[in-house]
């Protein structure tokens, strides 16, 4: 059986001695002068001899202190290199995260350099669903979903407002009046399978629930129903987070502003038994910070347009 030496102690001997200094030892280990010292200490009490002479203005090594660095020092030396190199070998952390797709390729993947960097040890995996949380049959590790109340059986944080609203090319407002919601009977509404808010829910809420617009326009996913907007094919009901970029850009608008908006929150869930919940809540706090950065972008520009959110 090996008879080692307190590690801490031992550690903090080599850093004193190579610096002949307990101060200079503390700023190095982020501690007290009176903790190294107190280590020392207990390693010469361990060893049963002193290590170190302790003048008044001057730190020096005894005999025995300096045959001991000697063999410590590179020891410690070997222990690191060969902990480098394991941690090198290691497979990296992987974090599977599930999003809806549209919301994974215009807001998602746009930040996602930004955990990268303070997280390079962390691999991501992106895959895109829609549909209900289930860990167990999908394999992932968080799963990103629009809702008004958290996911059941999980843990959820929720890190952004999402705001639905009607948008469509400046180039439409030139050619006929869209001042109001009747004006919609002679414009293109544009519609997409994946909607949280269809038109009929919004022409209700807005007081025309009888309008009948000019022409509709169907697709399966938001992302091609914003496309067709985004090129003056008609009005779509989008989340305004996707598009307040184009829309401070002067590409895109919203005619009504937030009239009869719907709102809901965005959740992170996962699930309490994890093995990764470390690099989750991680993932999950990171999440909270960028929400909160595209809210107070909203809200500026909301503000400086004289809307209420």
């Amino acid at each position: 059986m090996r008879k080692l030496p307190p590690l801490n102690a031992l550690r903090a001997f080599e850093v004193a001695a190579r610096h002949l200094s307990f101060t200079k030892a503390a700023v190095e280990l982020c501690v007290t002068r009176g903790a190294v010292s107190r280590q020392v200490g207990l390693l010469e009490a361990w060893l049963g001899t002193p290590l170190f002479r302790r003048l008044l203005s001057q730190l020096t090594l005894t005999e025995a202190g300096r045959g001991y660095l000697a063999v410590v020092t590179p020891a410690l030396d070997r222990i690191s290199v060969a902990s480098t190199q394991l941690l090198e070998q290691a497979e990296p952390t992987t974090l599977c995260v599930s999003a809806p797709p549209t919301f994974m390729m215009r807001w998602l993947i746009p930040r996602m350099s930004g955990f990268q960097r303070l997280h390079r040890d962390v691999e991501i995996k992106l895959t895109t669903l829609v549909g209900p949380v289930n860990f167990q049959e999908n394999g992932y590790d968080i799963a990103i979903r629009g809702a008004h109340e958290p996911a059941p059986r999980c843990s959820s944080v929720p890190f952004m407002t999402e705001t639905i609203v009607p948008v469509c090319h400046v180039d439409i407002l030139e050619g006929r009046r869209l001042d109001c919601p009747q004006d919609l009977a002679a414009h293109t509404l544009i519609t997409y399978g994946t909607e949280l808010m269809p038109w009929s829910d919004w022409l209700k809420a807005a007081g025309v629930a009888q309008l009948r617009p000019a022409s509709t326009l169907k697709f399966e996913q938001l992302y091609f129903a914003l496309q067709a907007a985004a090129e003056g094919l008609g009005i779509a009901l989008v989340p305004l987070f996707l598009v307040v970029d184009d829309i401070t850009q002067g590409r895109l608008c919203a005619p009504f502003g937030t009239l009869a908006a719907l709102q809901r929150a965005y959740f992170a869930n996962y699930s309490a038994s994890s093995i990764n919940t470390a690099v989750i809540e991680s993932f999950c706090a990171w999440l909270v910070r960028e929400g909160r950065d595209t809210e107070q972008s909203i809200a500026a520009w909301s503000d400086a347009i004289g809307w209420k959110l």
